[in-house]
């Protein structure tokens, strides 16, 4: 911990708060350029809308979280790295859907279902058994490079679904963005590419630094204040398109996200380096098994296939009281 007079504390707390703020700000408008640039230049080149929204706007919010795994990893932090994938799935899933389904009850389609629901689930799983290597062998814990092979190994199973309910949907809906021209498209794509490396970068150091100066570990940064911001696009996404009556954008796009969450951001980070893995985190790895599981349970509750209001202010008053824990538990 930095050991200053209170009020030079209190001054360089603020500036790092700060320079978080202005790092998600250009998170947030980033990955918008490059939802923008990347959908207009895959319409221009006739290619399927479907796979369009399936593959680059669920890509592009997902963006910000790899942006800042990658930078976290690195750097070393392998608790920012962990932390953000875990803690973004958690607020996606209990926070981003309840407020949506508050908004507006959210039907789901039977793929989602049946298919995509139970795929991230398995994701969760599939990390849990990966992360803990002491439980099964005499190792230390940890995500290794092989773990990241495993898990592009499902990302790229998931990859080839997407590509199959391709050529049977017609996802038109996704697109809300305007078409522009391929000098626009590109200069938008540059632009987004490059604001989500700054802000990322400005995200990664400060969160280090105000770890260290509240003296707490980095992965209750990265399950809070890192999850949280890298989330808003999935947020605003979801709330935008469940207002304007969307729902299965609002719920892929959230299963869609916990999905390439754990098995392409995870896997990548993974590969460029293995992330050590403390068993205090497996409460929260459970938690995530939990509620995927819940979210399932959910869609057979009250009118089958909907997440309804009631079960979206459950969904929240949970995020709360998982929140609160690091408060009461972890302070």
């Amino acid at each position: 911990m930095y050991y200053i007079n209170n009020g030079l504390f209190l001054s360089i707390m603020l500036i790092q708060i700060l320079i978080l703020i202005i790092g998600f700000g250009i998170l947030i408008k980033a990955a918008n350029y490059l939802v923008e640039g990347a959908s207009s230049l895959a319409i221009k080149l006739n290619i399927s809308q479907t796979v369009i929204g399936l593959t680059i706007v669920a890509f592009g919010t997902s963006a910000p979280e790899l942006i800042v795994n990658v930078l976290a990893s690195v750097r070393g932090s392998s608790g920012i790295t962990i932390g953000n994938v875990v803690g973004s799935n958690i607020a996606n899933i209990l926070l981003i859907l309840g407020v949506s389904s508050i908004i507006k009850s959210l039907h789901a389609e039977k793929n989602t279902v049946w298919k995509e629901i139970p795929f991230s689930l398995l994701a969760a799983l599939v990390l849990l058994v990966l992360a803990n290597d002491s439980f099964f062998y005499n190792s230390p814990d940890s995500i290794t490079s092989g773990d990241g092979i495993i898990l592009l190994f499902f990302f790229i199973i998931f990859m080839i679904y997407v590509y199959e309910i391709s050529k049977d949907n017609d996802f038109n809906s996704v697109i809300k963005e305007k078409i522009t021209s391929v000098p626009k498209s590109i200069f938008f794509i540059t632009a987004g590419v490059l604001g989500l490396f700054i802000g990322g970068k400005l995200i990664v150091d400060s969160a280090i630094t105000l770890a260290k100066m509240m003296d707490v570990s980095e992965a209750i940064i990265g399950f809070t204040i890192v999850a949280f911001g890298t989330s808003l696009p999935e947020l605003a996404t979801s709330a935008v398109a469940a207002y304007k009556g969307n729902d299965n954008i609002a719920v892929g796009n959230i299963v869609g996200s916990n999905i390439l969450n754990i098995f392409w951001i995870l896997g990548v980070s993974a590969i460029i380096s293995s992330i050590p893995f403390s068993n205090k985190l497996n409460l929260d790895l459970i938690f995530l098994v939990f509620i995927s599981t819940l979210l399932f349970f959910t869609m057979f509750t009250g009118k089958k296939k909907t997440l309804e209001r009631w079960e979206g202010i459950l969904f929240v008053g949970l995020y709360i009281l998982y929140m609160l824990r690091f408060i009461v538990f972890e302070s």
